[in-house]
């Protein structure tokens, strides 16, 4: 009988074993891909498409090895959203002929992000700096990049962008 291969204590039920795992982000698009669909929502449909297109052509670049994975994912979104802010910041500067493209980018922007890793704010990415130049005894004179790199390597999630900036920001002072 099949529930004496079964341990005793094991927590099974029709489903198969109990016990949830999180999603990866490639299920969790494939999920939303599927609610989509079936809601006919052209906007998020359009955002995950093209998530995909951006990781297929990641997996069949030249030289790629790694596994497809939430890192590949992640790196993916966060490249193709940084992409599309761009597009939707030369679209604003058109005015008004680029106002429905912006929205559209401004939508896609906003989605995406609720797949990518929270990232600190600019007043905790400013305080971060300071802390790390204090640690590091950085002045004007320091190399942007070995500030940059410390930032990068504390092990917090931040914006590379907004580092950039605000370190910039602190060696010109």
């Amino acid at each position: 009988m099949l529930t004496e291969l079964i341990p005793s204590g094991s927590n099974v039920h029709s489903g198969g074993i109990s016990g949830r795992r999180n999603m990866t982000i490639e299920e969790r698009l494939r999920k939303d891909l599927t609610a989509a669909m079936k809601a006919r929502d052209k906007p998020k449909l359009s955002a995950i498409r093209s998530v995909q297109t951006e990781v297929s052509a990641a997996k069949s670049a030249p030289g790629f090895t790694g596994a497809v994975d939430d890192q590949l994912y992640t790196k993916t979104i966060a490249t193709y959203v940084k992409q599309i802010t761009r597009s939707k910041n030369e679209y604003d500067a058109l005015g008004e002929s680029g106002r429905e493209q912006s929205e559209k980018l401004a939508y896609e922007i906003d989605y995406l992000t609720h797949y990518l890793p929270t990232t600190l704010d600019e007043a905790a990415t400013a305080a971060l700096v300071d802390k790390i130049m204090s640690d590091i005894g950085a002045d004007a004179d320091t190399p942007m990049g070995r500030i940059i790199g410390a930032v990068m390597s504390s092990g917090e999630s931040v914006d590379g962008s907004l580092v950039n900036k605000i370190v910039r920001q602190k060696l010109e002072v």
